[in-house]
């Protein structure tokens, strides 16, 4: 059972100087090289206690470094036992030493391990940031600490600005940011001049006056010889351990490093962890502008095709809905016959007036007409057309939606006085008089009877209905009574109450007739049912449409994935300095997985505006019908974008968490 470290009682226990801080007994650690087995330490057994400053000493490939390692919890031992005030570290899950590493321990590197893209405050600033402290007592820390190690100039400088004893001390003011009980230098002086290194050293020997245990690993005697405790490592074996006379160097002020010690630590609310990675996400992403345009560029393609082809897709469909809507969307129309092209409706003669009085009573209508006409020959002056003659109701223009360009419809005085009146259409008015003449008060031949144009209706442009067709209006009676000798009638369009439900009224009307007439010879069409229809095709399409477009989407999600695992791969050693000062493996993966969100999130906002600029554009070429964008749609392509950086973040991410501090810290 993995066990959770507490930190206040080893920080507790640490006070007595009698009990070992560390302890190592019979630890080894192999290697496989190739084939063989490496064995870097064998049985160590070694004791260090609070307060020490101790220097392990060894040529190259002696096994300081991985005793270092072991000690920092950055490796594990192979076998035996390892302890950190009595807590035995096999026993520690990966959160637990991720823990020990950034509350107990402070790393201070040869190369310094600073992030190039952060400046002095922020990089001393990340173990805090593991730790949940508040972003206001980590930068006042931060700078504190920089200030105290004479860096108050050099704030704000990124690594590349600094020299190196300056990027050194702000190793060490990283190391110390948590409190840093116990300070590992690993070569603490090797990349520095003679002046920094003292410097450094001194340095270091001030935190130990303070009360800090200081664990050097060098090379160098002289520097060896500022220890009180001198440890000699040669093939892996401890050959040597002697004590020398205690450092008389002036100790650093006491209260600030009691104040580290005893700064607060708390568990950070997901919201708070969540913000910090965005804020690291985004440093990243913004330090690689290149990169992170090129990743978007897939996301970005991928969401226009899907917001545009939906916009597309909705804009038809109303465009379609309208033209339906413009001819009497919640119209029925009733016909002799059993269906369209029954070869016995033209001798089926029971649709009469009566039906229509019938009709108009029932409570879900709002109006019905009669309708009968035939084509039939119009003349005006030595003008001849051919024109479809219409007999209905004044109520028809209603029923059909017709909007009247000029003049005004025919009234139930005039169907009664079966008045020589007539409506025509805009395409009549044209080939009957031209522009220049004013078609109102003007008198045409329908066949032999003269009738008075009274109304003109407005142009018609229609996806169902024919704009080259000639309609002309006449009340029913006259064309009835005065020009067809036709008592029955063609049709009854019926049009249905605002807000009844269409194939309620539907089921009523076929009612109705079949009470009337003892039989079934007539049909109704509800044009609801082939908006409905026009609906579900257009959802399909859409859809159809939707899917192709998401296969664009996927491939720039694979983009992503891929550029996301060279960017792991391009970031191997900032991983390992994180994990370093405390970063657990969720802490990695979830910046990963911000990063890669955030990357799909910002290409989803750039192709929802390259969307809106396509629907400009198609406005200006195209008049009839417009890309109609939906929240609906906003909010899918938001999902997406989230979605695909979510699915395709995942393997970098975790391949990132999965990393191994050791091998991370030696990758350039």
């Amino acid at each position: 059972m993995n066990l959770k470290v507490d930190l206040q009682a080893l920080h507790e226990a640490s006070v007595d100087a009698s009990l070992p801080l560390l302890r190592l007994k019979g630890v080894s650690r192999s290697f496989m090289a190739g084939d063989r087995e490496f064995l870097a330490l064998r049985h160590i057994d070694l004791e260090i206690h609070p307060g020490e400053l101790v220097a392990i000493i060894g040529a190259s490939g002696s096994g300081k470094s991985t005793l270092m390692n072991i000690l920092g919890c950055l490796d594990h031992a192979s076998s035996g036992s390892y302890q950190v005030q009595g807590q035995e570290t096999r026993d520690l899950d990966d959160e637990a030493l991720a823990a020990l590493r950034r509350d107990h321990f402070g790393f201070i590197f040869q190369r310094y391990h600073l992030l190039p893209h952060l400046d002095a405050v922020h990089n001393v600033e990340i173990p805090a940031v593991y730790a949940g402290t508040s972003p206001s007592q980590r930068h006042e820390r931060a700078e504190q600490l920089l200030t105290r190690l004479g860096l108050a100039g050099h704030l704000e400088h990124r690594p590349s600005q600094m020299s190196g004893g300056q990027q050194q001390r702000v190793s060490i003011a990283r190391a110390l940011m948590n409190g840093g009980q116990v300070i590992l230098a690993d070569e603490p002086t090797g990349a520095l001049d003679t002046t920094s290194g003292k410097e450094v050293m001194n340095i270091l020997l001030e935190l130990h006056a303070a009360g800090h245990t200081v664990i050097l690993v060098t090379h160098d005697p002289k520097v060896a010889a500022h220890a009180e405790r001198i440890i000699e490592v040669s093939d892996g074996q401890i050959i040597a351990d002697r004590r020398t006379p205690p450092s008389t160097t002036p100790a650093l002020e006491a209260q600030g490093e009691t104040h580290a010690r005893a700064m607060p630590r708390r568990l950070v609310a997901g919201l708070g962890l969540f913000r910090e990675a965005f804020n690291m996400a985004w440093i990243a992403l913004v330090s690689h502008r290149m990169r992170t345009l090129l990743t978007m560029l897939g996301i970005v393609i991928g969401i226009t095709s899907v917001v545009s082809i939906s916009a597309i897709g909705e804009g038809a469909k109303r465009y379609v809905l309208k033209d339906i809507q413009a001819i009497g969307s919640n119209t029925i129309d009733v016909y002799a016959g059993a269906t369209f092209g029954d070869s016995r409706a033209k001798s089926i003669e029971t649709l009469v007036l009566a039906d229509v009085t019938a009709l108009n009573q029932l409570y879900y209508i709002d109006s019905a007409t009669p309708v009968i006409g035939q084509s039939t020959l119009v003349r005006y002056r030595n003008i001849d057309i051919d024109a479809q003659l219409n007999g209905v109701s004044n109520r028809y223009f209603q029923v059909r939606n017709i909007r009247m360009a000029a003049g005004i419809t025919f009234s139930e005085d005039d169907a009664r006085r079966q008045a020589q009146v007539v409506v025509i259409d805009h395409n009549t008015a044209q080939r009957l008089f031209g522009n220049g003449t004013d078609p109102l008060g003007q008198v045409i031949l329908i066949g032999n009877l003269p009738c008075t144009v009274i109304g003109v209706a407005a142009d018609n442009k229609n996806l169902f209905v024919a704009n080259k067709s000639l309609n002309i209006w006449v009340p029913y009676e006259t064309a009835a009574g005065r020009v067809l000798g036709q008592r029955h009638l063609d049709s009854i369009s019926v049009r249905i109450k605002d807000g009844m439900p269409s194939k309620m009224v539907d089921e009523q009307v076929n009612k109705l007739m079949l009470q009337r007439h003892g039989t079934k010879d007539f049909f109704t069409n509800n044009l609801d049912s082939v908006m409905q229809t026009v609906q579900k095709t257009s959802r399909s399409l859409t859809l159809l449409l939707s899917l192709i477009a998401v296969i664009s989407l996927v491939v720039g999600g694979i983009g992503v994935m891929n550029i996301m695992l060279v960017s792991v791969t391009e970031r191997t050693r900032e991983i390992g300095i994180r994990m370093a000062v405390g970063a657990r493996q969720s802490d990695i993966r979830q910046q990963f997985l911000v990063e890669a969100v955030m990357v799909c999130l910002m290409g989803g906002v750039v192709g929802i505006a390259l969307s809106y600029g396509i629907g400009y554009l198609f406005t200006l070429f195209v008049k009839q019908w417009e890309m109609v964008f939906s929240p609906a749609s906003i909010v899918t392509a938001f999902a997406c974008s989230t979605l695909i950086g979510v699915l395709f973040g995942f393997v970098p991410a975790r391949n990132a968490a999965r990393l191994d501090p050791i091998e991370a810290l030696a990758r350039d």
